[in-house]
This record gives C-alpha cells, sequence and structure tokens, in this order.
C-alpha cells in the first residue's frame, strides 16, 4: 500500500505546481516515515550512485543544447531542411519535423528542439496559414525525436538507474525515432492536402533555388555534428560521455569561429542555463536513487509482479498493461520521473516474461513520447504552445490525433516486434 501513496502523493505534488526535485523529496519523506528506514546509510547510497563517470554525459549534452541554441545551429539546420522539401505541400510542416530530429540527433533533449526550433518556425508557419494550434501539436510531437534519435538524455538515465549499456540503448531507439519521423511527415502531409492551404502556391518562406549551394554549405558545419557524434560512438573512437564532450567543444567552434553568432555572453548564459538544469536533474537522480533503495529493500518490485502475475498469466496482456500503465503515468509525470522511478519498477516483470532489457528502455522512451504531450499535464505540449502563442485547447486535438495514428501504432510495434529495437545494436555489436 505504502508504493501507492508514494505516487499519488508525487501526482498530486506535482498537480499544485510543486517543483519536480522537491516533489521527490516528499516522496523520499513520506517511504522514511512509513518503512522506518535509517538516512545516514541512505544518503551514502544515494551519493555513491550519482558517483559515475557515464552520468557526465549528462551535464554535457545539456550544455552541447543550450550552445546549439546561442551558435545559431537550429538556425542553418532550417535552413537546409527548407530547402529540401521546398515547393510540396506540407514542406514546411515537414522542413520542423527533419530540424527537430537532427538537432535531437545532436543535443539530446526535447525541451531544447522546442525552444530553439519552436522560435524559428512557428511564426513562418503561421504565415503559411497553418493553424497555430496544429503546429503547437506536430512541434510538441517532432521535438520528442530527442528523446528517441541518439543522443537520448531519457536513455542515458535509463541506463544510469537500471545498469544497461549507454550505447546499446542510443541504438535501440534509433529505428523508433526514425518511424516517429517518417510517420509524423506522412501524417503532416495528409493533413495539409486535406486541411491546408496550397504550400507551393503560399510561397513565402521558400529558399530560391540558386540558393541551394549557399545554405548547404551553411548548414554542413551543424550536419557535421551529428555524424561526429554518432559515429565516433558507434564507431569506438570515444565513449558516449568523450561524445558529449566533443560535442561541447565542437558547438563552441562553429558558433565562435564558423557562425560568428556565439558571442561570450551567450556562452556565460548557455553554463549558467546548463548549471541550472543539471543541478535539478541531479537532485531529481539523488532523491529517485533513494528512493528506489527503500523499494528495493522492502520488496516493492518483486511485490509488483506478483500483482500482475495475479491479474494475469499472459504475456501480451502483461506488455499491454505495462504500456497503458507507462503512457497513463506519463500524462501526469514528467519523463524525468517516468524513466528514473517507474521504469526500474517493472524491469523484474519485463525481463520475467522474456523482454531484453534495452528492449525495455525502447519501449520506455516511445512511452514519454505520448504522456508528454497528453494532457492532462502534457509538459512538452505546454510548452510548444507557449511558443506557438496559442491556448492547449486548440492544439489538444491535433496532438491526440497525431498520437493515436502515428506515435501509438509506433509505441505497440515496438514492444511486439523486438527485431526493431534490438536489431541496429546487435548489428553494431554494441548489446
Amino acid at each position: 500500500m505504502e508504493p501507492i501513496w508514494a505516487i499519488l502523493i508525487l501526482i498530486v505534488l506535482m498537480v499544485f505546481g510543486v517543483p519536480v526535485a522537491w516533489s521527490f523529496a516528499g516522496v523520499l519523506m513520506f517511504l522514511i516515515w512509513a518503512y522506518d528506514v535509517g538516512t545516514s546509510t541512505l544518503l551514502l547510497q544515494g551519493f555513491r550512485s550519482l558517483d559515475s563517470v557515464i552520468l557526465l554525459a549528462l551535464p554535457l549534452f545539456v550544455l552541447a543544447g543550450y550552445l546549439m541554441q546561442s551558435g545559431g545551429v537550429a538556425r542553418r539546420l532550417i535552413g537546409f531542411m527548407e530547402l529540401m522539401v521546398r515547393g510540396r505541400k506540407g514542406g514546411l510542416g515537414a522542413a520542423l519535423v527533419l530540424s527537430s530530429g537532427v538537432f535531437g540527433a545532436i543535443s539530446g533533449t526535447a525541451t531544447a528542439a522546442v525552444a530553439s526550433i519552436g522560435t524559428i518556425m512557428v511564426d513562418p508557419l503561421a504565415k503559411r496559414g497553418y493553424p497555430r494550434g496544429y503546429t503547437s501539436a506536430l512541434l510538441g510531437l517532432s521535438s520528442l525525436l530527442g528523446i528517441l534519435i541518439p543522443p537520448s538524455l531519457t536513455m542515458i538515465l535509463f541506463g544510469v538507474v537500471t545498469r544497461q549499456s549507454i550505447t546499446a540503448l542510443f541504438a535501440a531507439t534509433l529505428v523508433p525515432g526514425i518511424l516517429l519521423l517518417i510517420g509524423l511527415i506522412i501524417f503532416n502531409r495528409f493533413m495539409a492536402k486535406r486541411f491546408l492551404p496550397d504550400v507551393a502556391e503560399a510561397g513565402a518562406h521558400v529558399p530560391p533555388r540558386d540558393s541551394g549551394g549557399k545554405t548547404f554549405g551553411k548548414a554542413l558545419p551543424a550536419l557535421s555534428m551529428p555524424v561526429i557524434i554518432l559515429g565516433g560512438i558507434y564507431g569506438g573512437v570515444f565513449t558516449p560521455t568523450e561524445a558529449a564532450a566533443v560535442a561541447c567543444v565542437v558547438a563552441i567552434f562553429i558558433g565562435f569561429f564558423i557562425y560568428r553568432d556565439l558571442t561570450f555572453r551567450g556562452l556565460w548564459d548557455s553554463f549558467v542555463e546548463a548549471g541550472e538544469t543539471t543541478g535539478t536533474i541531479i537532485f531529481i537522480l539523488l532523491f529517485s536513487f533513494m528512493i528506489g533503495r527503500v523499494m528495493v529493500a522492502e520488496g516493492v518490485p518483486q511485490d509488483l509482479t506478483r500483482a500482475v502475475a495475479a491479474l494475469t498469466e499472459n504475456r501480451i496482456l502483461i506488455l499491454l498493461l505495462v504500456n497503458a500503465f507507462l503512457i497513463s503515468v506519463g500524462m501526469i509525470m514528467d519523463d524525468l520521473s517516468v524513466t528514473v522511478v517507474i521504469a526500474p519498477l517493472f524491469m523484474p516483470l519485463m525481463i520475467g516474461v522474456g523482454v531484453d532489457p534495452v528492449h525495455f528502455g525502447s519501449i520506455v522512451a516511445c512511452s514519454v513520447v505520448i504522456g508528454a504531450n497528453s494532457p492532462p499535464v502534457a509538459p512538452i505540449l505546454y510548452m510548444a504552445c507557449r511558443i506557438g502563442k496559442v491556448s492547449i485547447h486548440h492544439a489538444i486535438t491535433p496532438a491526440l490525433q497525431m498520437i493515436f495514428f502515428v506515435a501509438l501504432p509506433i509505441m505497440i510495434a515496438v514492444t511486439f516486434v523486438p527485431a526493431l529495437s534490438l536489431a541496429v545494436p546487435r548489428m553494431l555489436g554494441v548489446h
């Protein structure tokens, strides 16, 4: 009963606007009281869990994302993506999706993609006649490509809390990420043909054809970043942590010496913002590690496994129940909470029904995409609506359409076709 109360307390605190880190602290205090746990040993175990070289990748990738916002990388990427889809119906919407995917392959975070891509593209889309509610929903869903297309901060956290290979998790979410990218482009194309104005006739903001070489040349340094990062990781040149450090160095070099958009003030602001974001995440991790220790000591994962087994022993039904629970919790809690607290609780159950831990990481990532854009909390969708300057009520219907027709089928496919997650890691020899 105590774990149920703990989850309810976390949900209530977050609904009432308590910062996520302190919501976790409240849950920890309740569990310490409920189970009469000694705090000195628990604190020591929590700090030891943070002593991880792998975890160093987290602040470095966060910093790389902020540096790319300040250094003009997003603007050049968008210009190149617009050039690729120039003159096609729904082309600018497709450019938004593609830009989010490539930016996610560099920064690894959804919030950076929403802020960087959204502030540049929302107004041009509105001028072409795209409803702001639809644009915000498309921005919200496509920004989550940063969780699926590696490197991904969510998968780094999942790997740390479940002791899985970060490289294998990066590879596992690559195919689901590409499927989501293609699915959103197809959905946008369908919507453009039926409900949106003819993009080819609404030619504002389409780059002239003779600017193609110039646009590509400007985007080339930005496009080289995912090649350097991912090629280095899977080529065995450096680890994910070293790749994050390389990403920061490359972002600074490009911003200062190639694009010349990065100033010393922008560099300082990037360090400050990255520090604030990292500090929040580290607090969440510290409290979640301690919560996890208490729950493991009290046998909560085993109790959860027995409870689900009492309902059904059918593997398909168990997977559907876990999917439904992850999505439901993701509607209320943010992606960090789902990844570091809820997912590890289900790990013994998933292993018990024959699900590979790396495959389960891919399932969790897909559930985060759906939950982060589903009311009542929908943190990414709310952020996209703020940038889109529109009430969330106008974005809920198109967001639910994209979830129902694109994201949910992909999650189901990833759940029941393990090869979609495991083929790439095995092909690369990282799992």
